[in-house]
């Protein structure tokens, strides 16, 4: 039995179309031939024998991975909503075939149950002010925990805190209290250090009765500056004593 060459051109044609496959940088083929792995390949021109050989596509670059809102109870019994982001990438081709059956959900779903261990041991406050610490604690555990997949977690960032309306409150109230009180303390303050300040002027000006003058002569004309119409001051005992006393002893002598 003869094979026209058309045939066997045909044939050659085929058995390239399915040996030859073509990798891109970021790709790399996890090689299975007869169900035994026999390396990873790529990227670029790659050959597999045909019917012999299966690969499995991989990509290497780095994957977003959107954690769902989870409800979270703190240590001090406060119910929460938190959502993250996981930026991880896959290192190991060949584990992250061969250990997990899909290291994509593998990892989301324990990004989840991370994300809500972690909250639900600290308490709230701890939560709002120290976001950061938690992030790099999840990172860390996740990291540890996919590695036999061959996977590098390298970021992960809790992006929202959603709160209780009543537990909003609350904290609007306690906010507004502590400026309240702090607005309070600076008052009592500048009282302290402005009567401090004028204890200090009126021993300085007793020791000199002219400061009083010339602090009352001051006084007067600041008070001018204002253009009012009628002036109304003081005068000094020392200035109308004479005349008092004049009146006094013509009085006595009549």
């Amino acid at each position: 039995m003869t094979f026209s060459f058309p045939l066997l051109l045909i044939l050659a044609v085929l058995f390239l179309a399915s040996a030859l496959r073509v990798l891109k940088e970021y790709e790399r083929a996890v090689v299975f031939r007869l169900g035994r792995f026999i390396g990873v390949k790529g990227p670029g021109l790659i050959i597999l024998i045909p019917v012999i050989d299966k690969m499995v596509k991989v990509d290497l670059r780095v994957v977003t991975l959107d954690v769902p809102t989870q409800e979270v109870i703190t240590r001090d019994n406060v119910s929460v909503k938190v959502n993250a982001v996981v930026y991880f990438r896959v290192i190991e081709p060949e584990k992250a075939v061969i250990q997990v059956e899909d290291y994509f959900y593998a990892t989301s779903q324990l990004a989840q149950t991370t994300l809500r261990s972690i909250c639900g041991q600290a308490e709230l406050d701890e939560i709002l002010a120290e976001r950061e610490k938690l992030s790099m604690k999840i990172q860390q555990i996740l990291d540890a925990d996919t590695d036999p997949w061959g996977i590098k977690v390298s970021k992960v960032e809790i992006k929202e805190i959603d709160l209780p309306e009543e537990m909003k409150r609350a904290m609007a109230r306690q906010a507004e209290a502590e400026r309240e009180r702090r607005a309070k303390i600076i008052n009592a303050e500048g009282e302290y250090q402005a009567a401090k300040t004028l204890s200090e002027a009126a021993r300085i000006m007793a020791e000199s009765p002219a400061a009083i003058q010339l602090r009352f002569l001051q006084t007067l004309r600041e008070v001018a500056a204002e253009n009012n119409s009628t002036l109304v001051f003081p005068l000094p005992l020392d200035l109308i004593r004479p005349f008092l006393e004049k009146l006094t002893k013509e009085a006595e002598k009549a």
